[in-house]
């Protein structure tokens, strides 16, 4: 689809800097992290415990539903192909039943369904979650972009709009989520997920 969106320049780290096309992105050795933003490999977050602890809960609770049948979930070293230049890695990448099965090796270049971003509680990640995936996952089409924020408590899903932008079309902070947009039958506890978050060790003093 074709949009009016224009990248985000974020200065990445100097460390991080490092040109590179979209197939060499593509074919980097898998211990070698990084997403692609105007043709630079740049830092991802730093994942921490309860970023994992969340991931593993959320894609236990998509493979429950989805079940032996068609529709597919993975994790976050998935590439998906945003632009000629650009590339990212989500924390959750979902195809939903009836949609074109995903290929077998390397990016991601038809728009999965969903897309899910734990937010991280730092400055810098919290605006590339809310402002420049949100803008980016737009402009290729995902059909639901899910933010899901353990700091605050909040899980919030976006559509995509008849505009060809994000409507906002859950926002819940406990309680069960009897009708996940998009997904017929299916049902989130958020009660048990901060429970089992809440398991961890208490921060540090």
């Amino acid at each position: 689809m074709q949009s009016s969106w224009e990248p985000i320049w974020t200065p990445p780290p100097a460390v991080a800097r490092r040109a590179l096309t979209l197939d060499e992105w593509a074919s980097l050795d898998e211990d070698e992290d990084g997403e692609l933003v105007d043709g630079y490999l740049v830092e991802e977050e730093m994942p921490d415990p309860v970023h994992e602890l969340a991931v593993a809960w959320l894609i236990h609770q998509f493979l429950l539903w989805l079940g032996e049948g068609p529709g597919f979930v993975f994790g976050s070293e998935v590439k998906v192909r945003i632009g000629p230049k650009r590339g990212r890695k989500a924390d959750l990448v979902v195809y939903l039943p009836g949609s074109s099965p995903p290929p077998r090796h390397g990016v991601l270049t038809k728009a999965p369904d969903i897309l899910v971003e734990i937010v991280t509680p730092t400055p810098r990640d919290v605006r590339r979650d809310r402002v420049e995936k949100m803008r980016e996952y737009e402009s290729i089409g995902v059909r639901y972009y899910w933010l899901l924020d353990p700091a605050i408590g909040t899980l919030e899903i976006f559509e995509l709009g008849s505009q060809g932008q994000y409507v906002r079309a859950l926002a819940q902070t406990e309680g069960r989520i009897e009708s996940v947009p998009g997904c017929p039958g299916f049902e989130l506890d958020l009660d048990k997920l901060w429970a089992r978050l809440a398991l961890l060790a208490p921060e540090a003093p």
